[in-house]
């Protein structure tokens, strides 16, 4: 992908839909280098770059969880807050077949399939976030409150230190 060109992506469409503002920010994917290297690439802070996680109860339910790229979701807590007994990571290809994005392009807008989001409460304090923008080295700058407006976003305290 050239580096001065952004993709028009559904996620892409689903923001300019919604008349939302956002930042095309586009850099060279590593594979497995997660929020580390995006936010090196960006030259922001990992805490701003939003994971987007694909995951599913005990009835293999899928939902989507914003989570800071330097922590982790407490898969415990957050099924305990959705009255569920587990929550886990979905394969990436069951993830892939919810969102309709690769693994490492996964955005919570514009996917396939409809399904709850949920957003960890301190991303809503943040003044910007960088988010997938629906392909690999491809990230979006918006104001988090915004997204979570469209994505009806249900706030939860489930963040843990990241490793």
């Amino acid at each position: 992908m050239a580096r001065d060109k952004a993709p028009v992506t559904p996620a892409v469409r689903a923001l300019r839909a919604a008349g939302i503002a956002f930042t095309d920010h586009v850099y060279d994917y590593e594979p497995r280098g997660g929020t580390e290297v995006s936010a090196r690439e960006l030259g922001v802070d990992e805490h701003t770059v939003v994971k987007t996680l694909v995951m599913q109860d005990d009835r293999q339910q899928p939902l989507i969880v914003l989570m800071h790229g330097d922590r982790k979701v407490s898969t415990q807590r957050l099924a305990r807050h959705l009255g569920v007994r587990d929550i886990a990571p979905c394969d990436p290809e069951v993830a892939q077949r919810h969102t309709g994005y690769l693994v490492g392009g996964t955005s919570p807008l514009g996917t396939r399939r409809s399904m709850p989001v949920y957003v960890e409460r301190s991303i809503l304090a943040l003044s910007r976030i960088y988010l997938n923008g629906g392909k690999r080295g491809y990230l979006v700058g918006v104001e988090p409150g915004a997204v979570a407006r469209i994505l009806k976003a249900v706030p939860v305290d489930v963040a843990v230190d990241g490793d």
